[in-house]
């Protein structure tokens, strides 16, 4: 998704899916903690219906309208986590493996703990 879209202009927007039905409407926008970066949205589901998160990163704002590449199936199936709450690390990697979007694994560790080990002094 666009990175210079203020994540303000998302509330309120529709949201379809990739088959064009709609989906519901943005909610609230949760931006990355590290970069500030909008990350996550929450889709309200219906007038009852509760929020679905849906990774902002593959959809599109197309025409003032947010356009999400997963069926409304499976958006309706993400995992609860409720809103107005911070997303744990854990719950983004639930949300990550829902949509099967692959995540980077975290770098090597610089060290060699087995050379440092097993020096010592003479």
């Amino acid at each position: 998704m666009q990175t210079d879209i203020d994540p303000r202009n998302l509330i309120g927007r529709k949201a379809f899916d990739r088959k064009g039905t709609k989906i519901g409407t943005v909610d609230e926008v949760y931006l990355d903690d590290a970069t500030g970066v909008p990350e996550w949205a929450a889709i309200r589901m219906g007038l009852f219906g509760r929020d679905a998160f849906i990774p902002l990163e593959p959809s599109e704002l197309v025409e003032g309208t947010l356009r999400v590449p997963f069926d409304r199936a499976l958006i309706k199936d993400a995992p609860d986590f409720g809103v107005g709450r911070h997303l744990s690390p854990e719950q983004e990697l639930q949300l990550y493996h829902h949509y099967g979007l692959d995540i980077a694994p975290p770098p090597p560790l610089d060290h060699d703990f087995g050379n440092v080990a097993s020096q010592e002094d003479p």
